[in-house]
This record gives structure tokens, C-alpha cells and sequence, in this order.
């Protein structure tokens, strides 16, 4: 039996690609105050980006509903198939918590797919890269079965860092992590962030933005040559800055340009930039 695959809207899989792959998403809830929009619905990054440039709070996330879940789920597996669901990183949001509710509720129902839901221990583009092998392995014929060990093997290989201007999303929305020993010198330095766990960890500091780029960059060029190199930007200005910096070794179509949405960009802030791959295996 053919396996159908779900994800949610974090993974930032633009929707022609999601539906060329296949693939359903669940989106995340956006919130500007009293205002709530439905990321990828109603909220496009671009639209994200032009408000909360205007917003003088900070933008709010909330996770999909388990109805939201068992409804895809449904929607998907029309036959019965098996249906494998790719979450946000379960450090990060309640979305795998209700992805989860939504399986057991199948389950206690008897009357639908057999449901498997999978840590990506990640966000944006690795999330989205485990979300397009899997995809690609089910309409190989793999077992669902075989895409979460799959999917499993390659959170073991994530890698994700980014460049913030600030941390103060990241603080009040209480994703700070092993970030908070930043926070005391947050006005005088630029933070990089790892969040290659699942998690927000501190990866280093520097003075300006221009090292930021320099650090990420340098944290690359360490490496063998990357075949999934993909280069995430939250709005940034200065992409085309890090572009030419990464020329000597990587052209601009080795390059997977990927945007960074609502979801990630709430809790990134404006400018977030960062790299995104998984180590050879």
C-alpha cells in the first residue's frame, strides 16, 4: 500500500512543491495581537514579514488542533493507506503532541490508516529536506515502516544554524534554551544559534553582522563538500552578501535558497539567516 506523508506549515515547503510532492500540510496558527491567520492561508511570508515590520509587539505561534491533524489524516488516506507525519521539532511546539492525539484518536476509533508520527527534531529546511526524502522514498514503494527509520536516520545528521539580530523573540516566546547565557550581553553582540538538536543552543557571538555571516560561512567551508546545502532566510537584506561570501566554494545553484516563514520567523525575529543540511552518511 502506497504511504501519504504530513507535515506541518514549520517545515516551510513552498505549496506548489508540497503538492508536486504530494505531501500534506497542517499549518500553525499565526497571532498579531487579536489578530490570528492561518500560516500559508491566509498569511504568506512576504505578508508575514510586511507586518510584523509594522507590528509593535511580538508575533505569536500556536500549534494545529488534533481535529486539524486527524482531518489531513483522513483527507489523505482515503483507502486506508498507511500515513506517516513529519513534526516540528516536539522541543520546540505542542504540533507533535497533537499529531499524536490525533493518531490515538484513529486508533481508539478503529475505522481509519494505520498512523505513524515522527520527531523531525528540527525546523525549516531540515525539516522540510526529511519531509522530501520521505516523500520521495514513498512513492519509491518504501514501507512506512522503512520512511520513519528513514526520517529517524536523518535527524541524526541535521544541521542547522542561524544568525539573529536579536534574541528577544526567541526569549519571550520561551524557545530561549541553551541560548540564555546570551541574554546578559544581548545589546552589545550578534547571536548564532544551533538548533541541529531540536533545541535552541548557543553557537557563538560576535560583534557585527558581517561576522555573523563570516562565522556561518567559516562553519561550512569546515566541511567536505554538502550536497543538501540549503541557505534560509527570514526576510534578510544582506542575503546576497552571504551568497558572495560562500562563492569560493559553493556557486549560487548549489545553493537551495529556502524561506524562512511565519512559523520560525516568529520566534527568529526579522533578518534571521542561517544554513540548513545533513552530513553526508
Amino acid at each position: 500500500m502506497p504511504v501519504h506523508i504530513i507535515t506541518d506549515s514549520a517545515a516551510d515547503i513552498p505549496p506548489a512543491r508540497a503538492a508536486e510532492l504530494g505531501v500534506g500540510v497542517v499549518p500553525l496558527t499565526i497571532r498579531f495581537g487579536a489578530e490570528e491567520f492561518t500560516d500559508g492561508v491566509e498569511l504568506t511570508p512576504d505578508a508575514f514579514y510586511a507586518k510584523m515590520s509594522t507590528f509593535s509587539g511580538m508575533p505569536e505561534t500556536a500549534a494545529p488542533s488534533p481535529g486539524a491533524f486527524e482531518k489531513a489524516i483522513r483527507a489523505a488516506s482515503t483507502d486506508g493507506d498507511p500515513v506517516v507525519v513529519i513534526s516540528l521539532s516536539n522541543a520546540l511546539s505542542a504540533t507533535m503532541q497533537s499529531a499524536e492525539n490525533a493518531a490515538r484518536a484513529i486508533r481508539e476509533a478503529d475505522d481509519g490508516p494505520e498512523v505513524h508520527v515522527v520527531d523531525s527534531k528540527s525546523i525549516t529546511a531540515t525539516q522540510g529536506l526529511k519531509v522530501i526524502h520521505a516523500a520521495k522514498a514513498a512513492a519509491e514503494g518504501q514501507s512506512a515502516e522503512q520512511i520513519v527509520a528513514l526520517v529517524q536516520e536523518l535527524t541524526t545528521r541535521s544541521k542547522v544554524y542561524g544568525a539573529l539580530n536579536t534574541l528577544d523573540n526567541l526569549k519571550k516566546g520561551g524557545r530561549i534554551g541553551g541560548a540564555q547565557a546570551m541574554l546578559g550581553s544581548v545589546l552589545s553582540i550578534k547571536p548564532i544559534i544551533d538548533i541541529s538538536t531540536g533545541s535552541v543552543l548557543e553557537a557563538g557571538k560576535v560583534r557585527t553582522r558581517r561576522k555573523a555571516l563570516i562565522w556561518l560561512r567559516d562553519r561550512v567551508f569546515e566541511l567536505p563538500q554538502i550536497e543538501e546545502l540549503a541557505l534560509c532566510s527570514g526576510n534578510a537584506q544582506d542575503v546576497e552578501e552571504l551568497v558572495e561570501l560562500m562563492a569560493p566554494r559553493y556557486s549560487r545553484d548549489q545553493l537551495q535558497m529556502w524561506t524562512i516563514g511565519p512559523v520560525i520567523g516568529s520566534h527568529g525575529g526579522p533578518g534571521v539567516l542561517g544554513f540548513a543540511w545533513h552530513d553526508q552518511g
